[in-house]
């Protein structure tokens, strides 16, 4: 039997991707944080299938859980590529909990992994937002300025030659005649 966290392990805060769920107290890894909760739908249904709203959380090919009930304090952890949690989905039960994966210390916000249905139809188009991949777009925005810096440099030092040779070329010839370096008056 897993472990169950206390009644007041997390609360609803302001993250960087919105509303999120964070944990008030340390966590341990296989604990049991929160059960994902709300009205089942039957895809056999047609208006049940019809739904469409972020918070549906499918069980199986017919069951799905709508999540958007606001006592469902759940539907508040966000996505990670890198997540702290992992849902636990009983479809006979009809029932997912949300399960730490990870030692999660107070302040830090729990997450998981929507799954790739979710990733492809919502966060793709947007870009996902989650901490691992802001620093993976940060990285790579620095490699980036750093390579048209490094381009942008060897452009002005093959300009810098170009025009060092081109001034050289032009005081060695004047008039159209070559002298050999020491120009003076023309006698008459």
């Amino acid at each position: 039997m897993p472990v169950i966290a206390p009644r007041k392990a997390y609360r609803v805060g302001r993250s960087k991707t919105g509303l999120g769920l964070f944990a008030t107290m340390p966590i341990k890894k296989g604990t049991r944080i929160i059960r994902y909760f709300g009205p089942i739908l039957d895809s056999r249904i047609p208006e049940h299938d019809e739904i469409e709203n972020k918070y549906l959380f499918e069980l199986n090919n017919r069951w799905t859980i709508d999540g958007s009930v606001r006592k469902n304090l759940a539907r508040y952890i966000n996505h990670s590529c890198r997540p702290n949690a992992e849902s636990d989905v009983r479809p006979r039960e009809r029932k997912v909990y949300i399960r730490a994966i990870k030692n999660i210390e107070p302040g830090d916000e729990i997450n998981y992994d929507y799954g790739t249905d979710y990733f492809k139809a919502y966060l793709k188009p947007i870009g996902c937002k989650c901490p691992s991949c802001e620093n993976k777009r940060k990285k790579q925005r620095a490699e980036a300025r750093a390579e048209r810096a490094k381009v942008k440099a060897r452009a002005e030092r093959k300009a810098q030659k170009a025009g060092a040779k081109t001034t050289a070329a032009k005081k060695k010839k004047l008039n159209g005649k070559h002298f050999a370096g020491k120009v003076g008056r023309a006698k008459a």
